[in-house]
């Protein structure tokens, strides 16, 4: 199948076409509501950060809502800021801006008020609109796509049906020259000496044995095993009693590949095929940092279900069981419970997910896209000032 985008100024790929409304702080994320309401299909991102941070966090804050705005599947870019805020919008702007995509920015404080800035705002927001409404899709290749992959929800049919199958879908986006991005750094903990056999170099492998150290190191630190967290409650009660057998099953979703580069969250990869990104383990804030980090659409394995979405980047949700399948069909896309039952086999199921990639990437909304699913959480690392 063919597969078709939008190609971007800067020559990149996206395979969805969004205007963003960016806050770049909590205290302008009713402004934002407010434009993107005014501008059918203009999409708010709102989240509770961008002042009184540390550092790293504040750069953090940075880093994730410029990813946003520079990813391929937005179109064209607003941010919005009070005025005083740390993280300020003409910071957000300039990442985006390099990729030479249309980005603007406005403070509340400088137009004079909600009211004025809402109007402000729409205005430049309907002139995005109307530039990226006659932008019509071209071919493209799986050389451009960026996969992410998570799993959340997990019981024992995760790590023998859906993940497998997920799996052999990785292998067929690599063997076509994508991307895939495994993330979930603490349901790595247990397996990563299987991830370190499967690296590139010993540097990468090192990498891989470092991020899932500093993992159990964090949760040290304050006096806690990340085991009293992890598996959950409902991992548990899905049949899975260890992290170790957690993450053996997890990371059956990124297939067989060798593993090419560690990244930090929500940084870009700078190789293809299979990347390890350094993300928690808290499925909203894994995936917004590898969309962040670029990734077109997402892959996300659950067994007991969850209506998890993206605001920007489509979410594929696979169950290995067939319970789920049937009582949350409305948020379910891929049935891979057929395995279990001996109806199907890893590869045959497989097959199809990767079929799904390719009708999704032509324009094939999600049952997340269909509910609006817009779920949005930057990953803290320090205490608010």
């Amino acid at each position: 199948m063919q597969l078709k985008g939008y190609r971007r100024p800067d020559g990149k790929a996206g395979i969805r076409n969004h205007i963003l409304i960016i806050s770049s702080v909590v205290c302008a994320n009713r402004t934002v509501e407010m434009i993107a309401a005014q501008v059918p299909g203009a999409i708010p991102l709102t989240h509770p950060h961008g002042c009184a941070q540390l550092g790293i966090d504040k750069n953090q804050t940075a880093r994730v809502l410029g990813g946003f705005g520079a990813n391929p599947n937005v179109a064209c870019a607003l941010v919005v800021g009070l005025g005083c805020e740390t993280v300020q919008p003409d910071i957000i702007a300039e990442v985006i801006a390099k990729t030479k995509k249309t980005v603007d920015s406005i403070t509340i404080q400088q137009c004079g008020g909600t009211l004025k800035a809402v109007a402000r705002g729409a205005e430049l927001a309907a002139q995005m609109a109307a530039t990226a409404a006659v932008q019509e899709r071209e071919e493209i290749a799986w050389s451009e796509i960026v996969l992410a992959t998570e799993c959340g929800g997990s019981d024992t049919t995760s790590g023998l049906a859906a993940n497998p199958a997920c799996g052999h879908a990785s292998d067929l986006v690599i063997e076509a020259g994508g991307t895939v991005i495994l993330s979930e750094t603490m349901e790595l903990v247990g397996a990563e000496h299987l991830l370190a056999e499967r690296s590139k170099t010993k540097a990468i492998g090192q990498g891989i044995y470092d991020i899932t150290q500093q993992a159990e190191q964090g949760a040290m630190a304050l006096g806690e095993d990340i085991r009293g967290g992890q598996p959950t409650p409902g991992n548990i009660a899905g049949g899975l009693t260890t992290i170790e057998e957690k993450s053996l099953g997890c990371i059956y979703k990124a297939g067989n590949t060798i593993i090419n580069e560690v990244v930090d969250y929500a940084c870009a990869p700078t190789q293809k095929g299979l990347v390890v990104m350094d993300t928690p383990g808290h499925d909203v804030e894994s995936v917004t940092g590898m969309v962040a980090g670029g990734a077109h659409l997402v892959v996300f394995t659950t067994g007991q279900g969850t209506p998890t979405g993206c605001p920007i980047a489509p979410v594929i949700k696979v169950t290995g069981n067939f319970n789920t399948a049937l009582t949350m069909a409305d948020n379910i896309d891929i049935n891979a419970g057929e395995i279990l039952q001996g109806t199907a086999t890893k590869e045959s199921i497989g097959n199809k997910i990767y079929e799904e990639y390719q009708q999704v990437i032509n324009g094939k909304q999600t049952k997340a896209e269909l509910f609006g699913q817009r779920d949005f959480a930057i990953n803290r690392i320090g205490p608010t000032l």
